[in-house]
């Protein structure tokens, strides 16, 4: 099933704009690598959830998947062939808004290579593009 919140204050939200930078949730917190955003863009519940599956399935119970975007964001629609008016679409899907640097999946107890090809496997998926990263250790 895909993510959605349990309860909003509002069920409808408007569009906004995504400006800038990440500037929290862009580092590697939890794994020992990443899958970071480049682009700014909405990323559905199902594509999140579809990544994940695809993730478990090459990783298979040996490492740990942690998902660092929750879809928040409520978007509407209006059915096809509706005519103008009649006020504002029902909701129609769930979205997470991502920022460039935004990171979105991270892995841990893999080495590099097995999460790199996990990480391919998962960014065709994606609308948005991505890179993959290292935790940084100072």
């Amino acid at each position: 099933m895909a993510l959605m919140p349990k309860r909003v204050k509002h069920r409808k939200s408007q569009r906004g704009r995504i400006k800038g930078s990440a500037t929290r949730g862009n580092t590697v917190v939890f794994g020992d690598f990443g899958l970071q955003s480049l682009d700014a863009g909405w990323v559905k519940a199902t594509t999140i959830e579809a990544g994940r599956i695809a993730a478990q399935q090459y990783v298979r119970g040996e490492g740990k998947l942690y998902i660092r975007i929750f879809p928040d964001k409520s978007v509407t629609s209006t059915p096809l062939e509706t005519r103008m008016g009649k006020g504002k679409g029902e909701p129609d899907f769930w979205a997470a808004v991502v920022k460039p640097g935004t990171i979105l999946y991270e892995l841990g107890g893999v080495t590099e290579q097995q999460a790199k090809v996990c990480f391919a496997r998962l960014a065709s998926k994606l609308p948005v593009q991505v890179r993959f990263v290292k935790r940084r250790t100072f």
